[in-house]
């Protein structure tokens, strides 16, 4: 699932290529409105994604784990099949795909869609403050599921929350009222640090984790490989009401899995 840095980097091409600019057509039918009218910013809200037009209406799309948002000059090809398409937006000059994305809505009241996120951990106004207020209602919540909820701070996603902890050296079972509230707000900023450094356009292939030094992450992905940092076995677990998949270093990381 793409996580906060990768939809800020889309905005971003999104608002360079359609913003200011007149839609001279929208699809599917229920789209049309907003033909005629003029885009006037793209935002993203963790991993939510909103495009606004000048008659108070905004198309919300949250990508999961196939969506994606393609941008082309009129007439070029496609890079993936037309059948995927949920979304478009015609320009005189380009043209704006949604593929694939599960949630595309077209709404007057944003609020209904991201009213209940936490605050955007990509922000200028980002405030650790704000986000440690929220923490401390989480209770006993095992850390590993508090950093991918999204009402606590939004953006976070399953590669920055591995990353983050193995950084920190905290093991992902421990109850959160157990962190020091000093360590606790490290391991936000490191996972916003490593995040904010990943949000200037790459050619890189792949993804890298925002971590200096580790490329792609030194335990997402690499379960049952070498930790980079001590040499153990790097293991992996479901966790959480979702079941995502948490890797972490049993030796960087001690504590039991409950």
């Amino acid at each position: 699932m793409p996580e906060g840095d990768t939809i800020w980097r889309l905005a971003a091409q999104l608002r360079q290529g359609l913003q200011g600019k007149r839609v001279t057509a929208a699809r599917p039918d229920r789209l049309k409105r907003l033909a005629g009218t003029t885009i006037t910013d793209v935002q993203p809200v963790g991993k939510h994604l909103l495009i606004r037009f000048d008659n108070g209406l905004a198309i919300h799309s949250h990508m999961r784990m196939q969506g994606a948002w393609h941008l082309y000059r009129r007439g070029e090809r496609w890079r993936r099949p037309a059948w995927q398409a949920k979304a478009l937006l015609e320009t005189e000059d380009v043209v704006a795909v949604c593929f694939a994305a599960p949630v595309i809505d077209l709404v007057r009241d944003e609020q209904t869609k991201v009213g209940h996120l936490g605050p955007d951990i990509l922000s200028d106004t980002w405030s650790i403050a704000e986000v440690m207020e929220r923490a401390g209602k989480a209770g006993r919540k095992p850390i590993g599921e508090l950093l991918l909820d999204q009402r606590i701070t939004a953006g976070i996603g399953n590669v920055y929350r591995c990353e983050a902890l193995w950084q920190r050296r905290i093991n992902p079972w421990t109850p959160t009222g157990e962190i020091k509230d000093q360590d606790l707000e490290a391991l936000f900023e490191a996972a916003r640090g490593a995040m904010r450094s990943n949000l200037k356009p790459t050619t890189e292939p792949t993804r890298r984790s925002g971590f200096p030094g580790y490329g792609r992450g030194a335990v997402h992905g690499r379960g049952g490989r070498p930790c980079p940092r001590c040499g153990s076995r790097i293991k992996v677990k479901a966790q959480g009401e979702h079941a995502r998949l948490t890797y972490w270093c049993p030796a960087c990381q001690p504590g039991p899995e409950r």
